[in-house]
């Protein structure tokens, strides 16, 4: 991957935060190009990462050996359909935009540009982010190798056999850092209410979370496991789980993720119509 020019279309926070994971990564600032009509933006990527800025998208697509669509979904079709005449050389195109599927694209972009659909979610910013990726049939081999990898510079890559299943991470790792947020917001509350000074039950629940999470990565066994391991007979742990299951906590997460996925599936309806 190191001698394929990158361009990415649009300047906002998930462009910047692969650009970023790439070049911590090492790879050559002179092969990245973004463009965004804020110039302002370009500016700001240039002082940041020493990379070369746009305001033309379609000229700079034009020399793109991969090009990042990091553009909101309600603009895609506009964007997507100026860079068509300038794509006749068939660069690897990746959508990072919810809800586009990969049809509608490949009727904006051109029928033969090798399409690859990816769900990143916000944690890409520090590097800990958590992306589905969905290959069409054009995507030759060394494409999808390479589109792993510029993911993987911000996170893990999860690749997915079928185009609903990015609606289904969507519903699930997308939004998904909203619901631990919910979470930390209320076992920081529920500190408060204890007697806690507010900092001090801010910093417990965070660390706690991250301690959490990084036991879980660590360990060989999985959640549930780890769960009953912590959870002492007749202890304290024991008592707040057996209240979270009496009001159902799994049965709410279930239904929260499920009708996430609906409404994804909804808003693909919606920007494709």
């Amino acid at each position: 991957m190191s001698e394929a020019k990158l361009v990415f279309i649009g300047g906002g926070n998930m462009a910047t935060s692969l650009i970023g994971g790439l070049i911590e990564k090492g790879y050559p600032a002179n092969h990245i190009v973004a463009c965004d009509p804020v110039v302002d933006s370009g500016k700001r990527l240039e002082a940041a990462f020493g990379i070369t800025t746009h305001t033309d998208n379609a000229s700079a697509a034009a020399q793109a050996d991969i090009i990042i669509l990091a553009v909101k979904p309600q603009v895609m079709k506009t964007v997507a359909c100026n860079l068509a005449p300038a794509l006749a050389h068939k660069p690897l195109v990746i959508s990072i935009a919810a809800g586009i599927t990969a049809a509608a694209l490949q009727d904006w972009l051109g029928s033969e540009v090798p399409i690859i659909r990816c769900m990143p979610n916000t944690p890409a910013l520090v590097q800990s982010g958590a992306s589905g990726l969905f290959a069409t049939t054009l995507v030759k081999p060394a494409q999808r190798q390479q589109a792993g990898d510029i993911l993987a510079a911000v996170g893990t890559v999860s690749w997915l056999h079928s185009e609903d299943d990015i609606d289904k991470v969507t519903a699930l790792s997308g939004s998904g850092p909203a619901y631990f947020f919910l979470v930390i917001e209320a076992m920081t509350k529920a500190g408060i209410q204890l007697g806690l000074d507010p900092e001090t039950a801010r910093q417990l629940t965070l660390q706690t979370a991250l301690g959490a999470a990084r036991m879980a990565i660590a360990s060989d066994v999985d959640a549930e496991e780890l769960r009953k391991r912590v959870t002492s007979p007749a202890g304290t742990t024991e008592k707040a789980i057996n209240s979270l299951l009496d009001n159902q906590l799994p049965e709410h997460f279930e239904q929260a993720i499920a009708a996430a996925y609906d409404r994804a599936r909804e808003m693909a309806a919606e920007l494709t119509a």
